[in-house]
Formats: structure tokens, sequence, C-alpha cells
């Protein structure tokens, strides 16, 4: 029986091209490597004396080259291809993590930081077109999702190796660390994977004289972006505002916080892979899937309101862990599939941008709303954001069904 159910668990792996494979060491080894942004705060308030609103008005910075690179990633990926885009971004990232850790100074850091951004996240929509170039049409959102178990497993990693170099190196250490883990994953990249145009059916073969709608007149697209950044924002509240509430309201450890982020990142890497191949091989729409994700997103910050049993800690995250499974890859792939043949750069990249949009505003609204009404309120208003989204995903449903007819 056990053996069964292990088997069965790997076969949900099989069946993907080698470039799919070495698309995903290269994600691990770049996240595993990204060990200065977890602490980056701390590395300015601690080590560079800024004010918690310097520390602010720097992270606003990063957000925003983020949200610059998004964009740019996508549509220079429809220009000139995702390879050149992909291995310009992470080779050029790597050296302006080298010397970022010479700029000490407020104005040069918000450029700094800004720029490295703007670099570091053109690689982002570039990777999610490769993996439809790469994919084969049958398995891409299984493609998405080994993906993103690469970057899940390299977030877990890169926090706790990046401690222990604070500890034995110094933050400079990091710095040399994250560069030099962009240049590596880049350089087994090229060596291994050899530029591959679109597949057919990702290719824009329509005449000159038939004009392609534009992203920005997509209505059920925007409509989509609108779920997809509302559920990304409930997502970070994570990293923000529960382990704060964690502390406050049950004292817990850093330890113990990092056992329920723990539980997350196990739930995800056993259940998110024969989830995604049980809805591949019965054909389920992307969208009803999304619709119940984001329930599950609400339903994880309406158990928070039940604070009398330290349980519903583990409960939250449950659900929360199930949203993101329902959610993410399926978002990752609907966008995919939405874009007109040859945008799927632009497409991507305004997705992209919804995530980093939502990384931006997570910590400030909910900050805000439990520093003038406490944490129930936020829950609240988070269940009801939630909520919200599940009614336009059911929105967005009907609205394609509909096109689909005409």
């Amino acid at each position: 029986m056990i053996k069964a159910a292990i088997t069965q668990y790997f076969n949900n792996f099989k069946g993907f091209r080698r470039e799919i494979w070495i698309l995903t060491l290269v994600t691990f080894i770049n996240r595993a490597g990204t060990m200065v942004l977890p602490f980056l705060s701390k590395y300015l308030k601690e080590n560079l004396h800024f004010s918690y609103a310097e520390v602010g008005w720097i992270m606003v910075c990063f957000g925003l080259g983020s949200m610059l690179g998004s964009w740019l990633g996508g549509k220079l990926s429809d220009k000139i291809g995702f390879y050149k885009i992909m291995v310009f971004s992470l080779f050029t990232s790597g050296i302006l993590f080298f010397g970022l850790q010479y700029i000490t100074s407020f104005w040069g850091l918000c450029g700094g930081i800004f720029i490295l951004m703007t670099i570091a996240d053109m690689f982002r929509p570039a990777m999610f077109v490769s993996i439809g170039a790469y994919a084969k049409p049958e398995n891409r959102v299984r493609a998405l999702t080994l993906v993103r178990l690469a970057i899940n497993l390299g977030f877990s990693a890169g926090p706790a190796l990046g401690g222990l170099l604070i500890i034995t190196a110094g933050y400079n250490g990091l710095f040399w660390v994250d560069g030099g883990s962009c240049i590596v994953a880049i350089l087994v990249f090229v060596l291994l994977v050899k530029e591959k145009k679109k597949p057919v059916d990702l290719v824009d073969t329509t005449q000159t004289t038939v004009a392609v709608p534009s992203v920005f007149k997509d209505k059920i697209y925007w409509l989509f972006l609108f779920v997809s950044f509302s559920t990304a924002l409930l997502f970070f509240q994570l990293f923000t505002t529960l382990p704060l509430y964690h502390n406050e309201f049950y004292s817990l450890s850093e330890f113990q916080t990092g056992l329920l982020m723990t539980f997350n990142g196990l739930l995800i890497f056993v259940l998110e892979m024969p989830i995604v191949s049980i809805a591949e091989r019965r054909q389920i729409n992307k969208l009803k899937i999304i619709f119940w994700g984001s329930l599950c997103m609400a339903l994880s910050f309406f158990v928070l309101l039940f604070n009398g049993w330290v349980g519903v800690l583990v409960l939250s995250i449950f659900f929360m862990s199930m949203g993101e499974i329902f959610l993410f890859p399926f978002s990752n792939g609907f966008a995919l599939s939405r874009a007109h043949k040859g945008h799927e750069g632009r497409y991507m990249a305004i997705f992209t941008m919804s995530y980093s949009l939502a990384h931006i505003a997570s910590s400030k609204v909910g900050l805000e709303i439990i520093s003038h009404y406490g944490y129930q309120t936020n829950w609240v208003v988070m269940g009801i954001l939630g909520l919200v989204a599940m009614g336009c995903s059911y929105w967005v449903l009907q609205l394609h069904r509909a096109e689909q007819r005409l």
C-alpha cells in the first residue's frame, strides 16, 4: 500500500523534457542562493543604522524595481527572446550583488536596489515563457508546478544557509554567495540548454493585417489579475503579520513559527504535484480550482478569530497551504494560456507584477490595520478580501465560458 502510494507520487514527476529538469535545477540554485533578501531589512537597520522610515523607503524601491523588471522582462522576451533575457538578467544581477555591499548611503542604496531588482526580476516572466517553450503542451501546468517546488525548496534552504553564513562570514559573505549563485546558475543553464524558439502553439501566426488585441483591453484577464493580486496579498501575510501575531498573542518563539512555515512547505511538497496531476488528467477547469483556492485563503484568516486555542494556527496554515496549492500553479497556467500567440511575455509580465504589487501592499495594509484596530480586525478584513476574490473568480469563470461559446 505504502509502496504503491510512493510509486504513484513519483510517477507525477515523469514525462518532462530534459530542459525542464535543468531549468528546475537552475531555479533551485538561484533561489537557494538568494540569501540577502530575507535579511535585507535587518542588514539596513542593524549594520547600516538606517531609521525605520529609511528602511521602508528602500524596501519601496525594492518593490518598484521588481515591478519594472517584471514588465521589461516580459516585453523584451516577446521582442528578442526569453533565452537572452534569462542569461542577461541572472549574469548581470550577479555582478550587481557583488557591488551592492559597497554602497552604504541612503540614496545610493535606493538607486542600487531599484536597479538590481529591475534587472533581477526580468528573469521571472522570461522563465515562465521558457516553460511554455520547453514543456509539452499537455503538461505545462505540471512543469510550472515542478519549478515552483524548486523555488519553495530554494527559499526554505536559503534563509537557513544565510543565517549560518552571517554568523561565520558576516553580511559581506551573503552578497558574494548571492551574486555567485546567480552566475553559477546561468552558466549551468547556458552550458546544458540550447536556445529554442517557441513551439507552434505559442507562435504568433497571424498576418500583419490582423490586429492582435492589446493585453490592456483583455477585461477577463484584468479581472483575473485582481483575483491574483488579492490572494497573493493574503498569502504574503504569512511573512509579515502572522509571525508577529504568533509571538504577541501566543508567545511562540522564532523556532516554533519556523516549524509552522515548515509545515506549509511540507504540505506543498507532498500534495501540490499530485493534485495538479489529477486536475490535468481529469481536465478540470483551472478557474474552478482558483475559486476553491480563494475560499481556502479566506478560511485561513476566519479561523484565526477563534483564538482561544493555539491549534487554530495549524489549521490556519493548513487552509493557507491548500489555497496556495489550488491558486498559484493554476493561476500561472491560466495566465499563460490566456495570452495571445506571440504575446506571452507581456501577459506573464503583468501577471508577475501583480505579485510584486501584492508584496508591497501586504505588509503596509496589514500592519496599518493592526496598529489602528488590532489583529482581529485584520483577520476579518483579510477574510472578506478572500471572499471578494472568490466571487470575482466565479465571475471570471462565467465570462470565460460565455466567451468560449461565441
